[in-house]
């Protein structure tokens, strides 16, 4: 899978659910509002790394699936699953990237705000393309070890050429 942008997925957005986003994302951001209050503001920055769209967008992936797949003649559940589950796996990993982005920009914020913004950027997206990437690699990995595991038990039992 490459990482790119696309518009097309702006085009098969309706109008009702952009209002699900936003209202979705409104209610994450006055729940954070509440336990801020609540708990402190060190509390309630934890709650901010909860992206506010996520939620509203991990549903409107699954029944965009859902939907293309019932066009082709076709029962989309297990697509939508899995398509939302893939997207939450890519919000785990940018989560990983916004750890780096905190940590950098608090540790040059002293001295520089625009530094800090920048170099906090640059470990942001190094971090979670390095993520991504690793993720990848590890995968195509686990997929082959139990093919290669199994293999050589076989050839020596004469079962497979």
């Amino acid at each position: 899978m490459l990482v790119k942008l696309s518009s097309s997925a702006l085009k098969q957005t309706r109008w009702y659910e952009y209002g699900v986003r936003f209202l979705l994302g409104g209610l994450a951001t006055v729940l954070t509002g509440v336990v801020s209050s609540r708990f402190g503001v060190s509390v309630g920055g934890l709650f901010l790394a909860l992206p506010a769209v996520f939620c509203a967008s991990a549903t409107l992936i699954e029944s965009h699936e859902r939907r293309a797949k019932k066009k082709a003649g076709l029962s989309g559940d297990r697509r939508g699953q899995q398509a939302a589950a893939l997207d939450a796996a890519g919000a785990g990993l940018g989560s990983i990237g916004l750890a780096a982005f905190a940590a950098v920009f608090y540790a040059v914020v002293s001295t520089t705000a625009i530094g800090a913004f920048a170099a906090a950027i640059l470990a942001w997206a190094a971090v979670s393309v390095s993520a991504w990437w690793l993720r990848r690699k590890l995968r195509i990995t686990s997929r082959a070890a139990p093919a290669e595991r199994i293999a050589p038990s076989t050839r020596r039992r004469g079962i497979l050429p």
